[in-house]
C-alpha cells in the first residue's frame, strides 16, 4: 500500500485520537500562529443555539420500506448501490412533498401486484404525509436509482426524471396531481438496458429550456459478473464480497438537448461529453463554478478520477477536473466518489465542493480559489477525521441559521458481511454533522445533534428541505431495506433566516442556474437553484439562508440565467452576453419569498414561530 499522509492519518485517528490527528494534518504554513488560537470552540459562538435532529418518519406517515437486494448478503453490486429520493413540491402549494425510490430482490419473486414500488407522499401541512402513489400514476416497480426535478416544458409544474437499472423514465407533471410517462414521446427512451445513476437538469446553452445530463454507472450484465471471491476485485480485506466496480466495464454519461417542443436530442458526442470515455459515474451536479454566468457540470466517479465539465459557451464542454484540482485527492489518488454537496462554506463568493467516498479514505473538501482551480482543504478544514464510514448523501446545511453553511454526511456500508468480522466497520452506520466555525474550519458535532444523527442505518440518498415551513432545514434519508428517516430540525429557527422561491419567465421556469446573493452587514452568502446533488437525489428547489441575529436582509440580488444580447452588437461577429439581475433591499427576515423574473417579489409569507 502506498504510505501517504492520508493513509497515516486514517490509521492514527483511531490510535492517537482525533485532536492530535487534526494538529498533524495542519499544513506547516498554517502554524504561524499558536495552536491554541486555532483550536475549535467547544460551545457555539454568540447567537448560536442548541439544535437536535429527531427522526419523525413513523409519526409523519412515511412508512414505506425500501427494498433493495439481499438483506444479509449481497451477491451482485447492483444490490449494494442503493438509490436516491426527493423533496419536491409537485402540486405547487408551497409545501414539500416526498418521493421515495425503490428496488427489487434478485432472489425473490413478488406476487403480481405486490412488487415494491416507488412512493409519492403529499404533505398535509400539519407534519404528516399521505401516500398518493396510486392516484398520481407514478406507481412503478423496478430498480430505480436516481431522481431529479425540473420543469422541462415550462408549463409551471415541475416534472420528474428517474434513472433505473433498466430503462429511465420522464414523468410529465399534468398539474392536477397526476403524472404521465412521456419518455418515448420526448425521445429519451433507450431500448438498451443501462444502469442510470445521478441526473441533473441544466440549461447549458441558456436558451430558456432545461437540458438533461444523465450519469451511467456500470455497463452491467449480471450473467457476465464473477461470483464473490472469484477475483481480486471480488474481495475486501480478505472477505469474499460482490464484484466491482473495478473489473467491470464503466458506463457512459449522456447529455440531452431540449428542443423546446417537448422533445430532446442526444448531443453527447457533439457537446464533448463522450471524450472522457466510460466512467463509474454516480452523482452529477450543475453549477457555475467559475462565475462566468454559464453552468458547468461536476460528476463524482467511483474508483476513478472525478469529472469537471467546463462550459465553453458554445454548446460544448471540456473536462478540466485534473487541471482544476478536483478530480483526485491531494495525494493524486483516485477515490470511490459517491455524493456531492456544493456551497460557499467560507462565504468568499465562490462555490466549493464536498464529496463523499468509501471507507478507509476521507471525504474531500475542495475549496474554490476563484481562478478556475480548487485546493483540497480536507485536512486543513477538519473534515478529514472520519475514515471508517462509507459516505453517500451529503449537503451544505446551515442547521442553526447562523449564516455559515454546515455539512451533513449520510453513511452506510455496502457489505452486510462486515458484521461477521472484526474489521472496525459495521453495515449500519451513524450520520455525521460538521459545524462550520466561520474561520474555514469545521468541527464534528455529531454526538450532540440528537438521535436522528446517532442512530445507525445503511443509508444512501438524502434530501435537504424545510418540509414543515418553520424556518429551519430538515433532512430526508433513504435507508436500505428499511423505512426512510425524516430528520426534523428542532431549534434551528431560533436564529433568523430567509427562504427564496424563484420563478423564471424568460429563463427556464424552475430557475435552475439562477444565483442568489444575500447580504447582511458585511456578511455575504450565495447559492444557486440546482437539480440533483447529495447522492442521486433532489432537494428543495427553494434557497434557504441563515441570518443569525439579523432582523433585516440588507440586499437580495438575483442573477437570472437569462441570455441578454446587446442589440447594438447583435448584428456583429459576436454579441455581448450578460445576465439579467434584480436587486431588493431592506427585506424583513423570517419570510418565505417568491420572486418572479422581471416582476419582483410576488409573495411574502411571514413565519413567526420559534421552536
Amino acid at each position: 500500500m502506498k504510505f501517504t499522509r492520508r493513509n497515516f492519518l486514517g490509521w492514527s485517528s483511531v490510535v492517537l485520537g482525533t485532536r492530535l490527528v487534526e494538529l498533524l494534518a495542519t499544513p506547516l504554513r498554517r502554524w504561524s500562529r499558536s495552536v491554541a488560537l486555532q483550536a475549535a470552540p467547544l460551545t457555539p459562538p454568540e447567537g448560536g443555539s442548541p439544535v437536535t435532529f429527531v427522526d419523525v418518519a413513523p409519526q409523519a406517515g412515511l412508512t414505506a420500506i425500501n427494498v433493495w437486494g439481499g438483506v444479509n448478503h449481497k451477491k451482485y453490486i447492483v444490490e449494494a448501490k442503493g438509490s436516491g429520493l426527493a423533496f419536491f413540491d409537485y402540486d405547487q402549494d408551497g409545501w414539500l412533498d416526498v418521493y421515495l425510490t425503490n428496488g427489487l430482490r434478485l432472489d425473490e419473486e413478488f406476487p403480481p401486484g405486490q412488487e415494491p414500488t416507488c412512493h409519492l407522499y403529499k404533505n398535509n401541512r400539519d407534519g404528516t404525509f399521505t401516500d398518493v402513489t396510486e392516484k398520481s400514476g407514478l406507481k412503478r416497480s423496478g430498480w430505480q436509482v436516481g431522481v431529479c426535478v425540473g420543469d422541462y416544458d415550462n408549463d409551471g409544474w415541475d416534472d420528474l426524471f428517474c434513472t433505473y437499472w433498466g430503462h429511465n423514465v420522464l414523468w410529465h407533471n399534468n398539474g392536477d396531481g397526476t403524472f404521465t410517462d412521456v419518455t418515448k414521446r420526448a425521445g429519451l427512451y433507450d431500448e438498451r438496458v443501462r444502469w442510470g445513476s445521478g441526473c441533473t437538469w441544466i440549461d447549458y446553452d441558456r436558451d430558456g429550456f432545461l437540458d438533461l445530463f444523465v450519469g451511467n454507472y456500470i455497463d452491467f450484465d449480471i450473467h457476465k459478473v464473477p461470483a464473490p471471491g472469484e477475483s481480486g476485485y471480488c474481495q475486501w480485506k480478505g472477505i469474499p464480497v460482490m464484484c466491482g466496480p473495478r473489473g467491470l466495464p464503466g458506463g457512459s454519461n449522456i447529455l440531452y438537448h431540449n428542443n423546446g417542443d417537448g422533445t430532446f436530442t442526444d448531443v453527447t458526442v457533439k457537446a464533448g461529453i463522450s471524450k472522457t470515455g466510460p466512467r463509474y459515474s454516480i452523482t452529477a451536479v450543475a453549477y457555475d463554478f467559475d462565475n462566468d454566468g454559464w453552468p458547468d457540470i461536476y460528476v463524482s466517479v467511483d474508483s476513478e478520477a472525478s469529472i469537471l465539465f467546463k462550459n465553453n459557451h458554445d454548446g460544448t464542454f471540456t473536462d478540466i477536473g485534473v487541471m482544476a484540482g478536483c478530480a483526485y485527492n491531494e495525494d493524486g489518488q483516485e477515490q470511490a466518489g459517491m455524493g456531492v454537496a456544493v456551497g460557499d462554506y467560507d462565504c468568499d463568493g465562490n462555490l466549493d465542493i464536498f464529496k463523499t467516498n468509501f471507507a478507509d479514505d476521507t471525504v474531500d473538501l475542495y475549496h474554490n480559489n476563484g481562478d478556475g482551480t480548487f485546493t483540497d482543504n480536507t485536512f486543513a478544514s477538519g473534515v478529514g477525521v472520519n475514515t471508517q464510514y462509507v459516505g453517500w448523501g451529503a449537503g451544505f446545511i446551515d442547521y442553526d441559521n447562523d449564516g455559515w453553511p454546515d455539512i451533513i454526511q449520510i453513511n452506510g456500508h455496502v457489505y452486510p458481511e462486515v458484521d461477521q468480522y472484526q474489521l472496525g466497520s459495521t453495515f449500519k452506520e451513524p450520520r455525521i454533522i460538521y459545524r462550520n466555525l466561520g474561520n474555514g474550519k469545521f468541527k464534528d458535532v455529531s454526538a450532540q445533534m440528537g438521535p436522528g444523527i446517532t442512530e445507525r442505518f445503511s443509508s444512501r440518498g438524502c434530501a435537504l428541505g424545510d418540509y414543515d415551513n418553520d424556518g429551519d432545514v430538515d433532512v430526508l434519508v433513504l435507508n436500505m431495506n428499511d423505512r426512510p428517516s425524516l430528520l426534523r430540525n428542532d431549534g434551528g429557527n431560533r436564529n433568523n433566516w430567509i427562504k427564496i422561491k424563484l420563478l423564471g419567465t424568460r429563463c427556464n421556469r424552475t430557475a435552475i442556474g439562477a444565483r442568489v446573493k444575500v447580504v447582511t452587514g458585511k456578511h455575504v452568502q450565495i447559492d444557486e437553484v440546482h437539480s440533483g446533488t447529495s447522492v442521486m437525489s433532489q432537494g428543495d428547489l427553494r434557497l434557504h439562508f441563515g441570518l443569525g441575529q439579523a432582523k433585516v436582509v440588507d440586499l437580495i440580488e438575483v442573477r437570472w440565467p437569462t441570455l441578454i444580447r446587446d442589440p447594438k452588437t447583435a448584428k456583429g461577429a459576436k454579441a455581448e452576453e450578460n445576465s439579467f439581475i434584480e436587486r431588493f433591499t431592506h427585506v424583513e427576515a423570517n419570510q418565505i419569498l417568491t420572486i418572479k423574473e422581471g416582476q419582483g417579489i410576488i409573495r411574502a409569507e411571514k413565519v413567526t414561530s420559534k421552536a
